[in-house]
């Protein structure tokens, strides 16, 4: 055999085995998770793993592919194109979802529960259950799962915060719906709704007087430049869920859909008490940059933000959902 046809049989026992490697790693079905997070969010480690354990129990046949920081656009761009039949999925809270299916704003009214063994009783309970199935149904929208906990919000300015009364006059970020602005305004502060990434200029600038959010997007977004203060209010327990197409989950195989509930579930516990654990160092790392982190007595805004429930109608579902919580 001649150097050459040696080469080529080289050659051509190389790309038949790349191709035959290709149809093997190729996906029969892949979704799109569209997310605000950076990459050393907590969160995200939940959702790489949540990418690995599917390829995993598919045994390939389902490709899991993740886009950081709003790399597919806005949240609710991403679920219209979900609720349009389009394979892609998005990291969301429970406000998000209330204009389809109200029940869900309940999920970001203040002091609903404790932390996140609490808040992962109610989004596994019978009655969650309900308002995914009527998501499903009324939206085309399908929550894989909604365990993914981010955190206690808290109140990030440029002065001490003691009371209800400290917020008189603040102008404070919140996302815009209304289960956030509301408790806002309960707390004593004016809700100002602006997108999160436009937070650090607006307070350098002083269009608002601060801001409040869970500590990991604190340290993410690097506020701890422009802000001298946190109060540990733990206000909202951030609970978001892994929402995709209802039509692109229904055309799947049976043990494919339960394969992409189950691991995104399995995840969601990975994210979030991966959350948990690294909330004491990242307290601590706004500290040794200089932030004054205060702990109070947060009774007054409990108080305070009581009214948020019967504003909104959620009075009585409050009390069932905290019973659920204390189980």
């Amino acid at each position: 055999m001649t150097h050459f046809t040696k080469l080529g049989s080289i050659a051509l026992a190389g790309l038949a085995a790349s191709l035959l490697a290709g149809s093997a790693l190729a996906a029969d079905y892949t979704l799109n998770v569209n997310t605000a997070l950076a990459t050393n969010d907590p969160l995200y480690k939940g959702l790489e793993a949540f990418r690995d354990n599917v390829a995993e129990a598919s045994d390939g046949a389902l490709e899991v592919r993740l886009f950081p920081n709003s790399q597919l656009g806005p949240d609710e761009d991403v679920l219209e194109q979900a609720r349009a039949g389009a394979p892609v999925a998005v990291v969301v809270d429970g406000g998000r979802l209330a204009v389809f299916v109200n029940e869900f704003g309940v999920l970001g009214a203040p002091y609903l529960a404790n932390g996140y063994d609490g808040i992962r009783k109610v989004v596994t309970s019978d009655m969650f259950d309900e308002w995914a199935q009527k998501l499903h149904d009324d939206a085309g929208l399908d929550v894989l799962s909604f365990n993914w906990w981010q955190g206690e919000r808290h109140l990030l300015t440029k002065k001490p915060i003691g009371g209800p009364d400290d917020l008189s006059g603040v102008r404070m970020r919140t996302p815009g719906a209304p289960v956030w602005t509301g408790t806002i305004e309960a707390m004593g502060a004016t809700p100002t709704p602006m997108p999160w990434g436009e937070v650090y200029s607006a307070i350098s600038s002083n269009v608002i007087d601060g801001a409040e959010a869970q500590l990991p997007a604190v340290v993410g977004a690097k506020l701890d430049e422009v802000i001298t203060n946190i109060t540990l209010t733990g206000h909202i327990n951030l609970i978001t869920g892994l929402i995709t197409s209802a039509a692109w989950v229904d055309s799947l195989p049976e043990n494919l859909q339960t394969i992409l509930h189950e691991e995104a579930l399995k995840a969601g516990d990975i994210a979030s008490y991966g959350t948990q654990d690294a909330l004491a160092s990242l307290q601590q790392q706004l500290i040794d940059n200089g932030v004054d982190v205060e702990e109070i007595d947060i009774t007054p805004f409990k108080e305070a933000t009581a009214v948020v429930y019967d504003n909104l109608g959620y009075g009585d579902l409050r009390d069932q959902l905290q019973a659920i919580a204390a189980q």
